[in-house]
């Protein structure tokens, strides 16, 4: 069942609508209309009760500054552009330098920071749609991007994003969720003790500012590997440069069975605590595995202050600067050309 009411007031007086949408067991999801966040959602633990398993903010405030992308939609393009341009159609593209000389999740202000209009809503499918119209030029980006985000929860506690649209000039369309899990529950402390599994048999390298180094290489043999389940912690601190790079996790992950554009499983978490477990199933190619690395003193719900490593990201997505890089999967999308991706987050008792 969907419901609605006022999360809050943005400085200017306008009020932001939350969705809540809650199946039959009485978990549910809760999403706002500023940003198209996912702020709440609460799964059973393996005692049935309900934990909410996602980072954020209990105020319109704390999603104005939101530094660490809680629960964002990302738009245009998720996660880094070397030196903030590329060329498309022959034309060089300049976005702004938003972290040192590149571009981060197409800010600075970015999709999250974005009034949409709730334009749908289906009882049936226990669901809501978001909509907005990206304007030609908006962030740099060319094109008028007509785009939807619909959050679906269903009956077996999985919630379903799926990210929609056109545009009326060739542009970028990279788009995902960045929020933050912790299947112990948001202000619980670290996830270092949780468990994670990652469909993958290459990751991609990068610089010391995070630029990849444009290949995929084998995770094989090093600490980047989670083809067998292992805890967050277990490697973190491993004496490898890649990890000294970016303080921890913080990688794209080139996921099985990327090249059938279909949706499969690519990553499975879950926390010995709360026998809470979450798969993770997208028609993407990538997923961006960030382990929190920078979280440090945010004010969240409840009262809750999050530290490092309180939650982890699994974005899904092409390779970071795939634009720029001719080997990597392609977030180009053509004149009139249907933007169409998915993501599930679903969630079970181990």
């Amino acid at each position: 069942m969907v419901t609605e009411k006022i999360f809050d007031k943005l400085p200017s007086g306008e009020e932001v609508r939350c969705f809540h949408l809650e199946n039959g067991s009485g978990a549910f999801a809760e999403v706002l209309q500023y940003g198209a966040l996912l702020t709440k959602l609460c799964v059973p633990d393996r005692e049935g009760r309900l934990t909410d398993v996602v980072l954020g903010y209990d105020t319109a405030e704390g999603y104005l500054t939101n530094g660490c992308f809680f629960g964002a939609v990302i738009g245009r393009s998720g996660n880094r552009i070397e030196g903030g341009r590329f060329v498309l159609d022959g034309k060089e593209v300049v976005l702004a330098k938003n972290e040192g000389e590149n571009n981060l999740h197409s800010g600075p202000d970015g999709f999250e920071k974005k009034m949409w209009k709730a334009e749908r809503i289906s009882q049936e499918k226990n669901s809501v749609t978001f909509s907005r119209i990206s304007p030609d030029g908006e962030n740099g980006f060319p094109g008028e991007f007509s785009v939807s985000v619909t959050y679906e929860f269903t009956e077996d506690n999985a919630v379903r994003i799926i990210y929609e649209g056109v545009s009326d000039k060739t542009t970028v369309a990279n788009m995902t969720n960045h929020s933050y899990f912790n299947l112990a529950g948001e202000g619980s402390g670290n996830v270092l003790d949780q468990y994670l599994t990652i469909r993958a048999q290459s990751y991609t390298p990068v610089r010391e500012d995070s630029i990849p180094l444009g290949e995929n290489v084998p995770v094989e043999g090093t600490p980047m590997d989670f083809r067998v389940e292992k805890t967050i912690g277990q490697d973190i601190g491993a004496d490898f440069q890649q990890l000294k790079y970016t303080g921890g996790f913080d990688h794209n992950y080139v996921t099985d069975g990327c090249d059938g554009a279909e949706v499969r499983e690519i990553a499975r978490a879950r926390s010995e605590k709360t026998g809470i477990e979450m798969t993770v199933l997208t028609d993407c190619p990538c997923v961006q595995f960030y382990a929190g690395n920078f979280v440090e003193n945010e004010k969240g719900k409840n009262g809750h202050v999050y530290g490092k490593r309180d939650g982890f990201c699994l974005e899904t997505q092409v390779e970071p600067n795939a634009v720029n890089v001719p080997g990597f999967h392609s977030p180009v999308l053509n004149k009139g050309e249907r933007y169409h991706s998915e993501t599930v987050y679903r969630f079970s008792i181990k």
